[in-house]
């Protein structure tokens, strides 16, 4: 007999009927989701009824197909855009052991987020996707593979890419890294984020 689930955390009761609705909304199969997403129909399956956290990786590519922002998949909403964001108002937000604070508002045509990345967490989490990006480091070292080019940054030490480019992160100090990240929403029906680990290599 298998062992029950752990209940769910706040984060996955709020994003496991975000998910199900926005599929739905985007008029997707799980199938047709899981496919454009990189996973498995039972993993996202068990995405939507909360028997799993979504990692940051796989929020952002689930929010690129459905045509919106991580922000609403948590369940945020605003009713206005306010111009200046206070850093008292950023609660962190943790998922697949990423903490991440919102950087910007939510609903517009780019997404800024505060990202803190815990040493072996997603480093083989390979990542393409229609769109740019721009991160900047702030605190510790970061190792960024774009394509077969591998790079090591340190604090100050920034990246702009095409996202077309098939690229993945990882902090290379065992307190993490601490990164400012920016990317483009790119909401067309053929936009999709492909994730999955780089076979036949290590970190």
């Amino acid at each position: 007999m298998s062992s029950p689930e752990p209940p769910p955390d706040d984060v996955t009761t709020v994003v496991a009927p975000q998910l199900r609705s926005l599929r739905r909304r985007a008029s997707l199969t799980l199938e047709a989701a899981a496919r454009s997403a990189g996973l498995s129909p039972a993993h996202l399956s068990r995405l939507e009824t909360g028997q799993r956290q979504p990692s940051l990786p796989m929020l952002l590519a689930l929010a690129r197909i459905y045509g919106t922002t991580v922000s609403e998949l948590l369940g945020e909403t605003v009713t206005e855009r306010d111009a200046v964001l206070r850093g008292a108002d950023m609660e962190p937000t943790e998922a697949g052991g990423w903490i991440y604070r919102q950087a910007g508002s939510p609903g517009r045509g780019m997404q800024a987020l505060r990202v803190q990345v815990p040493y072996g967490s997603q480093g083989d989490i390979v990542r393409v996707h229609p769109g740019e990006e721009w991160l900047y480091v702030l605190r510790g070292r970061l190792r960024l593979r774009l394509g077969d080019a591998t790079h090591r940054l340190g604090a100050g030490d920034s990246a702009h890419f095409d996202s077309l480019t098939p690229h993945r992160i990882a902090a290379l100090d065992a307190d993490g890294v601490e990164l400012l990240f920016v990317h483009t929403l790119l909401q067309s029906p053929t936009a999709a984020l492909c994730l999955g680990p780089l076979t036949g290599e290590t970190p």
